[in-house]
């Protein structure tokens, strides 16, 4: 397995491990019989994650953020491309996306439908590229989907960190703010990518 590969399978991985941060246990096994010997264990874990968890959870987004892409980078500049890192690549650069806003909404610090919004784009704009990918045709990232991916990690990362440092000079809830503007250029980016694309998906070859 080659270099890039490896940085795809890496940044997949490192997504059970921010979820563990991220959500506590939930109150069920709290009180079941079945987990009771071990229950203080699990009481000071969900303590320490509801604490400190997200905090942690959100210096892990940011990092393999800051990663994205890397991998397909190493790929073309290597001439190392392969049908694995091909697979690999956008299932990593958008799995950890996902994992934070359903985990996001399940706290409640995340309205569900700029989730939907923002899942719903991918999904699509996924779809397009293998369709296309199909036809021998290669969409590339345009400045407007590289904006989008930018204004969700501002985003997301204020939402984890539940503005902080921010929070401790204003009220102001910059984390509701940039999921606005990060579902509008979701919103814009996605038409673009449909609009210049759409010829691919009328072709009868």
């Amino acid at each position: 397995m080659n270099l890039p590969n490896k940085i795809s399978f890496t940044r997949i991985f490192i997504v059970p491990i921010f979820m563990l941060f991220i959500i506590p246990l939930p109150e069920w096994m709290l009180q079941s019989s079945i987990f009771g010997f071990m229950s203080e264990q699990m009481a000071a874990y969900n303590n320490f994650i509801i604490n400190y968890g997200r905090y942690i959870a959100a210096v892990i987004f940011i990092i393999a953020s800051c990663t994205d892409g890397i991998d397909g980078h190493i790929a073309r500049k290597r001439n190392l491309v392969t049908k694995l890192g091909k697979f690999l690549d956008p299932i990593a650069d958008k799995l950890l996306s996902t994992a934070a806003l359903i985990a996001l909404i399940q706290l409640g610090d995340v309205w569900g439908w700029a989730a939907m919004i923002i899942i719903g784009r991918e999904l699509l704009v996924t779809g397009l590229r293998l369709v296309a990918a199909g036809e021998g045709i290669v969409i590339a990232a345009s400045k407007l989907g590289k904006i989008k991916q930018v204004s969700q990690v501002i985003a997301i990362s204020a939402a984890l960190l539940k503005n902080f440092p921010l929070s401790l000079i204003t009220s102001f809830s910059f984390d509701k703010f940039a999921m606005f503007i990060a579902v509008i250029f979701t919103i814009i980016s996605g038409y673009d990518y449909i609009a210049k694309n759409l010829h691919v998906l009328k072709s009868e070859n």
